[in-house]
């Protein structure tokens, strides 16, 4: 009897210790990740959710809040999670980009400043795996971690405290309208000078000591919304710096964009400086440099 009891204990051990280890195994297969990358061979890599639904930047949010309000959250309802943490990352993704801005249905993460949406045309979400909503009616693209332009559409305030509207042909005035225009990843405001030709940057001196009032858009990189001609963008070499151009145009920021807290994001104080159409900022339709 004494080696019958044993032999049960024995196999009540084992089918224990099973059940322990099934339990364990699902333990460390539950993945805690909430947001990561996904690559199209289109698009490159962009951000989704966990089940790789694709996750959106509003061009009117460049100034880091977000403008999608009314009937507009319908279709481009907001992404949030719980109390991100490091462990909610995908590889690639690091937690100092994310943050939070409080939206009219909850609160939204936003990735380097932008607020993050879902896709849903009829109030129906996009299903995991596509990029439908990318360049929707000229003000939407997937969150992509690489942009070196991307577009805003704002009131343009100058310096001066007054508000620009940019016409047709790209005479500055005063008045209420919003405007589409580049900058870059971080919000900033790209200008162009309009003393400058074809690849040729009339402004900055060979010290660099006017660098810090229109500092040279300092990248040869070419990461841009798909609503853009990528052929468009290049490079021009300035005392040994790379500056991106655009249809020839040198690009330029302007240093006193920035706040009390040294954030650029949403101002474009440049266009009045000294006045308008000096710098004006970059727009989709601006004209090619002059060869001379």
């Amino acid at each position: 009897m004494k080696g019958k009891y044993l032999f049960l204990n024995a196999i009540l051990l084992i089918a224990s210790g099973f059940v322990l280890t099934e339990c364990q195994k699902s333990e460390t297969i539950a993945d805690p990740v909430e947001i990561k990358l996904s690559t199209s061979s289109a698009l490159g890599n962009y951000l989704t959710d966990k089940d790789g639904n694709a996750l959106y930047f509003f061009s009117q949010d460049a100034n880091g809040i977000n403008n999608c309000t009314g009937g507009c959250t319908t279709a481009w309802p907001i992404f949030t999670v719980t109390a991100l943490t490091l462990e909610k990352l995908g590889p690639g993704l690091v937690l100092t980009d994310f943050g939070s801005v409080t939206a009219s249905t909850g609160t939204q993460v936003t990735y380097k400043g932008w607020p993050l949406y879902y896709y849903a045309p009829g109030g129906v979400r996009e299903k995991p795996n596509l990029t439908s909503g990318e360049g929707v009616n000229g003000a939407w693209f997937v969150a992509k971690p690489d942009y070196t332009i991307m577009l805003a559409n704002a009131q343009l305030l100058g310096a001066d405290g007054l508000n620009y509207v940019v016409s047709t042909a790209n005479v500055y005035s005063v008045g209420i309208g919003k405007t589409a225009y580049f900058t870059d990843l971080a919000g900033r405001t790209l200008y162009a000078f309009y003393k400058d030709s074809s690849n040729v940057n009339k402004y900055t001196k060979a010290d660099l000591s006017n660098n810090g009032t229109w500092p040279i858009y300092e990248t040869d990189k070419i990461v841009v919304p798909s609503i853009l001609d990528k052929t468009m963008f290049a490079s021009i070499t300035i005392y040994g710096k790379k500056q991106l151009t655009y249809k020839g145009w040198p690009m330029y920021y302007y240093g006193p964009d920035a706040d009390v807290n040294g954030l650029f994001r949403g101002s474009n104080k440049g266009v009045s400086v000294p006045k308008p159409n000096i710098w004006p900022v970059f727009m989709k339709e601006y004209p090619a440099a002059p060869k001379k």
